[in-house]
């Protein structure tokens, strides 16, 4: 009897012993968890406030979100490649997820301002426009400039001396400018994994530049962003899924899996050129983009077979 009560007393103790380690290492997971998720807690839009309260009525968990792993691609596998530009309009419905306003899972603002948040924060790098090859770095002070609006002038009368005098403003920088993304990408057949492989290697935002009387002039980059660098930012923030506010994704996934809408607008090619300065304009630089995506799915094709 003595000895079956000594061995109730062990193993009561390891019971306990156990379920404390246990209990000492979930509160150190929540703790790992929260201070994993500093970046997505942080506001990009400084007019947008977190909720003081608890805004739900069930306890959200913090998510421990990584990038998927790209699979390594040797250069002895590499049977084919093209590379491709290809534009996303934000304006068009598959593509909304980019002019969300933002929420707290999204940092408070739209994708663009994720992007111009991380650059000013030293998060990533952005580089110059004049190549997509990242050949130079934008300093902060070259960002800002950027991103401040357009100095505006207004006469404004003292109601006591009657004086006329010039104010001069600035205004905010509009995150609906930005109306397109472009995106650099590289097509690879890769014979090890028998299949075509796309990378995203670049991605820069377009910003619209008007006439003064508010007609649209054109678009160009603000900037570029190597992609497989901001690939840790972009798991951080989750994209708005109008269908179930559960079921979200982060930006890495988005863009994995592509589920934006968009057009291609350039291949690689002798003389560097787009379909726009070829001579093709509207739906014709449309067609001749379809028939590129066609002709890269062909390439898919004709490999199995050949």
């Amino acid at each position: 009897m003595v000895v079956l009560k000594q061995y109730r007393l062990f193993l009561t103790a390891t019971f306990l012993l156990g379920s404390s380690l246990s209990f000492a290492q979930d509160n150190s997971a929540i703790m790992d968890q929260a201070q994993s998720q500093t970046a997505a807690q942080d506001a990009v839009n400084v007019t947008w406030k977190p909720s003081l309260v608890k805004d739900g009525v069930y306890d959200r968990v913090q998510h421990i979100n990584k990038p998927l792993e790209w699979q390594p691609v040797r250069e002895a596998d590499v049977l084919w490649k093209k590379r491709v530009w290809r534009d996303i309009d934000t304006r068009q419905k598959q593509n909304i997820a980019f002019r969300f306003t933002g929420d707290d899972n999204s940092g408070g603002g739209m994708f663009i301002e994720i992007l111009l948040d991380a650059v000013k924060k030293g998060k990533i790098k952005a580089y110059s426009t004049m190549d997509d090859r990242f050949t130079a770095a934008l300093t902060k002070e070259q960002i800002m400039e950027m991103t401040m609006g357009k100095v505006d002038s207004t006469p404004v009368v003292d109601p006591v001396t009657g004086e006329m005098t010039i104010r001069v403003t600035r205004t905010d920088f509009d995150p609906y400018s930005v109306t397109r993304f472009r995106i650099k990408e590289d097509w690879i057949f890769d014979r090890n994994l028998g299949r075509m492989v796309v990378r995203i290697v670049g991605l820069a935002p377009l910003i619209d530049k008007n006439n003064d009387d508010g007609t649209y002039l054109l678009s160009y980059p603000m900037f570029w962003i190597y992609y497989p660098e901001a690939r840790d930012l972009f798991a951080q923030y989750e994209v708005f899924n109008p269908e179930n506010d559960v079921a979200r994704m982060t930006w890495d996934e988005y863009f994995e899996n592509r589920f934006f809408s968009s057009h291609i607008i350039k291949v690689s090619n002798p003389f560097n050129t787009t379909f726009s300065t070829m001579g093709l304009q509207g739906t014709d630089a449309l067609y001749e983009g379809q028939r590129v995506s066609e002709q890269i799915f062909n390439k898919e094709h004709d490999m199995w077979i050949y």
